[in-house]
């Protein structure tokens, strides 16, 4: 067991305001991936349940040595962040599993993620923008991390980043709720049809 101030942890801010990454300095789970959206699943792991008791957390994603937290509230990630750095290192010199593995059962796996959105895409998504000339198709799963490659006259398109995030992601997080973050992985500079 380890004086607590010896775990290092650093934030780091993601494309999302509402989405920020927390790095420690050694696993806080050795395989796998958990996503959490409730108090009630955090209830037996004791990581989780301490993190879900601070006000304004809505998500947590446990990787490795990584935690990907989403906030509900408009609380500064600075605030939050040293609250989050408090509970993780009070938790890891506890000395107790901080993860119930029996719990990431729940967890799907990359394949069935990938399935789920490709069906997504064919059957709703690209009819959807196709008359706009758009397409949409999955770059890569990777965990719960999903990226999508936008083409036609979605690529360049100003108003790409809406379309992704208020109707893509909405979507993707409807038919896969685990999924923590949907990045465009779009070469929007380049392209045949750009709208710029």
């Amino acid at each position: 067991m380890s004086d607590n101030q010896d775990i290092k942890i650093t934030g780091q801010p993601t494309l999302d305001p509402q989405v920020c990454k927390f790095t420690v300095d050694r696993p806080l789970l050795e395989s796998g991936a958990f996503n959490c959206r409730d108090k009630e699943k955090a209830e037996s792991s004791p990581l989780l349940k301490a993190l879900f008791a601070i006000d304004g957390i809505a998500q947590v994603h446990v990787a490795g040595d990584t935690l990907t937290i989403a906030k509900g509230n408009e609380e500064a990630w600075q605030i939050l962040g040293k609250q989050i750095g408090a509970v993780v290192r009070e938790q890891v010199t506890s000395g107790v599993e901080l993860i119930d593995l029996t719990a990431l059962n729940g967890t799907p796996a990359e394949e069935e993620i990938r399935q789920k959105i490709e069906k997504l895409f064919e059957e709703s998504i690209n009819p959807q923008i196709a008359s706009h000339g758009g397409v949409v198709e999955l770059a890569d799963v990777s965990g719960t991390v999903v990226s999508v490659r936008l083409g036609g006259g979605c690529q360049g398109c100003g108003s790409a980043n809406a379309t992704l995030k208020q109707g893509i992601e909405v979507a993707i997080r409807e038919i896969v709720p685990e999924v923590t973050e949907v990045r465009d992985a779009t070469d929007h500079a380049s392209g045949v049809n750009p709208y710029m």
